[in-house]
């Protein structure tokens, strides 16, 4: 029966796939554009920043040897072997970059229609010309071939960021795209107002931008922030960070003046929102609006609406 040691399965773990093809597969690398490359094989998987994505197949990894096992259907021994003979016969020369690379964002192809995320958002009570108008700004989209919903994020020369992505289905399939920099996550903003109003994440602030058009608001003069996730403070809260959207927010609008927190009502919201407000004390005026009902501004909207959802488990394991 074959057989591999675990310190082979270890060292051929090591193995990236750019420097794997690069060394020893050549032919089939072909560069897509300054820092990603593709294979001539199958032109839709993207390799960049150390990783790669198929895109056609919603199928991705970090190492040769996830490559050869899911995208060249090669047994598991056998990719070992394959890796650590190779390696023994040629040792791989790694090119290492004098600068480490920008991170390169990787936006899942587009689909011509955009009915399943409009159905979807409209279906969690979201107002459907606020989701109309993100679409012809390009901050959301249905990306192909899984018709999940794409926030999107710039920056301040309006180039694509950040992207994260959820099933519009009752899966709750959600992650990040490859390359994303939460520096520049999804956001609504004008740079007028001095106030910004930041969120867990893209739906709850387009929740919150329909709960201001429900009462008679314009939505568009007030910024939105999404801060891509919060997390529980350190134990000592004075070694915590700000979230880097946010961070990177109040430097490109150094006018602003108050910051209004919209988390969820559970313990990691709580703590976060209260390490906001002690980190940035002094700073700026530091204001805690949770939604009144529900653990969420969607749920509250939904509420609001008589919207009644069923949550099934979060799956974080499929990556767009």
């Amino acid at each position: 029966m074959p057989y591999v040691s675990s310190d082979d399965i270890l060292e051929a773990r090591k193995m990236d796939l750019l420097t794997y093809l690069q060394n020893y597969e050549p032919q089939e690398l072909v560069k897509f554009s300054a820092d990603t490359y593709t294979t001539k094989s199958h032109d839709s998987l993207k390799i960049s920043n150390g990783k790669w994505m198929w895109w056609s197949r919603g199928i991705g990894g970090y190492t040769a040897l996830d490559y050869l096992v899911k995208v060249e259907n090669m047994p598991f021994i056998k990719a070992v072997e394959t890796i650590i003979g190779r390696c023994a016969a040629t040792p791989p020369t790694y090119v290492k970059p004098t600068n480490p690379a920008p991170k390169v964002l990787l936006l899942p192809p587009k689909s011509a229609t955009t009915t399943a995320i409009t159905s979807y958002l409209c279906g969690r009570g979201i107002d459907e010309s606020i989701i109309k108008s993100c679409i012809n700004h390009g901050l959301i989209f249905e990306s192909l071939p899984y018709h999940n919903v794409v926030f999107v994020g710039f920056d301040k020369d309006n180039k694509p960021r950040y992207a994260s992505f959820r099933a519009a289905n009752d899966k709750r399939i959600l992650g990040d795209c490859t390359g994303s920099d939460k520096h520049f996550s999804f956001k609504i903003a004008d740079g007028q107002s001095k106030t910004v109003h930041i969120f867990e994440c893209p739906i709850d602030l387009l929740s919150y931008a329909t709960l201001l058009k429900m009462r008679g608001y314009d939505y568009t003069k007030t910024n939105l922030v999404s801060l891509a996730g919060v997390y529980s403070p350190a134990k000592n809260i004075y070694e915590s960070k700000v979230p880097v959207a946010l961070q990177k927010y109040l430097e490109e609008h150094p006018d602003t003046t108050k910051i209004i927190t919209h988390f969820d009502n559970d313990r990691t919201g709580v703590l976060a929102a209260e390490a906001i407000k002690i980190l940035l004390q002094g700073k700026y005026n530091v204001v805690d609006f949770p939604p009144p009902r529900g653990k969420d501004f969607n749920d509250f909207l939904c509420l609001e609406r008589k919207i009644q959802r069923n949550k099934p488990p979060i799956n974080r394991g499929e990556r767009e």
